[in-house]
């Protein structure tokens, strides 16, 4: 994750990646992708049928019924959402924060980006009235936004959008004419699935809104590259899905065989594949309730996590501390954090909030352990949290943040 300028900590024009599950990759899919390794022939540009078929069965088991001319797949999400915003024109509107690949797509084509304020229970999704305001702000300067880009489980927040906030955020979409992607790619990560309500803005709003999904978010390792997106019905859906094909045809983005193969099977949810995902939510669920826990006691503000595998939490309580360590903005703050920790720590300026906020989203995966067998164990242990090496890494997290908890209230002015 390359580090910002450090003189003014200029434009930030890479983000770090998704966080990763940390864990050994399932057999099965290994060995698909091994028995596709001697494939000689390219996959199509927007992929093939067998990996269309598989992802309109996988988002029919969600609600949403597709077919295979209304689909195209990329080498992940990015380059999807690339081919996308070159597309449709426009400025773009994100929630502030967003997940850190979204804006450096729509700057890539020039595209002006403009961050819009999100609602106090969740992330993912502008609230309804600041989106308004920005509009009419932009229009008024001579702008002109056509391109919104939510998600409905959130990195970096963590949390899930309710579906009044992501009703009330469609609502004023539509009445402003603006064309909706919908980043779907922590969607079958959600910690208590049973007791979320799970609404895409395309069960909403079916005909202005692409669904994008990054397979890396629950169903492939990030190392093999493969994303799908699902158009609309009708003429407008037909066109963009046409103009986006031209667009990746352009780019060469096509997946690689082998990773196709991996990827049809894995959307066509066999045993294997649900069997890992549950274990899998489950556990980061698991660690990442306690890492928040660990953030709370040490007087952090943050969303309780949701979905995924991160916590995004605000250390302003802390700025006093912090202060004393030479860390004044998010910039010094991850580089701080990520040296006391030892992990990736990337600041909430990666993700849109602004420089001087101290905000952070740290990962459950670097948690499970340092090797193979250590993060085998934590997938099939009935108590991950218990596990020596997993109890070693929360508590030096706790010690790190205790420390500046207790140096925060030594500094702390009387009253």
């Amino acid at each position: 994750m390359p580090r910002t300028d450090p003189e003014g900590h200029g434009p930030v024009r890479f983000g770090p990646p998704l966080p990763e599950d940390g864990l050994p990759v399932l057999p099965e899919l290994t060995a698909v992708l091994a028995a596709a390794a001697a494939r000689a022939d390219a996959e199509p540009v927007g992929g093939g049928p067998a990996l269309l078929e598989a992802a309109c069965g996988y988002w029919e088991r969600r609600g949403l019924a597709t077919t295979p001319e209304r689909v195209a797949a990329g080498p992940g999400a990015p380059a999807l959402l690339l081919a996308l915003t070159a597309a449709l024109g426009g400025d773009v509107l994100v929630p502030r924060p967003c997940a850190a690949w979204w804006a450096p797509y729509a700057r890539l084509l020039g595209r002006p980006v403009f961050h819009v304020a999100t609602p106090a229970e969740c992330g993912g999704v502008p609230d309804p009235y600041a989106l308004l305001e920005t509009v009419r702000r932009v229009r008024d300067e001579g702008g002109d936004p056509r391109l919104l880009v939510v998600s409905v489980a959130d990195d970096p927040t963590a949390t899930m959008a309710p579906p009044e906030a992501m009703h009330a955020c469609v609502e004023a979409a539509t009445g402003e004419g603006l064309y909706l992607v919908s980043d779907e790619t922590w969607r079958d990560t959600l910690h208590a699935p049973r007791d979320t309500v799970r609404v895409s803005p395309a069960e909403m709003l079916p005909d202005r809104v692409t669904v994008v999904t990054d397979l890396a978010g629950a169903l492939l390792p990030p190392g093999w590259p493969a994303a799908v997106a699902r158009f609309p019905e009708g003429p407008n859906g037909t066109g963009l899905h046409a103009r986006v094909l031209d667009i990746l045809t352009a780019l060469g983005a096509r997946i690689a065989g082998p990773v196709a193969a991996a990827a049809a099977y894995a959307l066509g949810e066999p045993l294997p594949v649900t069997t890992r995902v549950g274990a899998a939510v489950s556990l980061h669920a698991r660690v990442a309730a306690a890492l928040h826990g660990v953030l709370a006691r040490a007087g952090t503000f943050s969303l309780p996590p949701q979905a995924g595998r991160h916590v995004y939490a605000d250390l302003a309580p802390l700025r006093t501390a912090l202060t004393v360590h030479g860390v004044g903005d998010a910039q010094e703050l991850e580089d701080f954090l990520a040296v006391r920790l030892g992990m990736p720590a990337p600041g909430g300026h990666r993700f849109g909030d602004e420089l001087g906020a101290l905000r952070v989203r740290l990962s459950t995966g670097p948690l499970l352990g340092r090797t193979d067998h250590e993060r085998a164990e934590c997938l099939t242990s009935p108590a991950p949290l218990e596990l020596p090496h997993v109890q070693r890494a929360l508590s030096h997290v706790k010690s790190v943040f205790d420390d500046l908890r207790d140096d925060a209230q030594r500094w702390e002015p009387p009253r």
